[in-house]
């Protein structure tokens, strides 16, 4: 098997559809088996537009029940 560092992923989001992000992978070098995965979407694009959508929605969600809202 061959470890992608970097590439293309397809995802499907129930609410906002299909979503192609480019990823990065870049491994911790100070904690053994750890790696952190950076996703993007080309600036412009359908899948740009749709995690701004998502993004908008995180933003304006109001708190559940018992949560202090946060001061950004």
């Amino acid at each position: 098997m061959r470890a992608h560092r970097r590439g293309t992923k397809q995802f499907h989001h129930p609410v906002v559809g299909d979503l192609t992000l480019r990823f990065e992978a870049l491994e911790i070098t100070s904690a053994a088996n750890l790696t952190l995965i950076g996703y993007t979407a080309e600036p412009g694009s359908p899948s740009a537009e749709a995690l701004q959508l998502l993004a908008s929605w995180i933003a304006t969600a109001p708190s559940p029940p018992g949560e202090r809202a946060r001061a950004d």
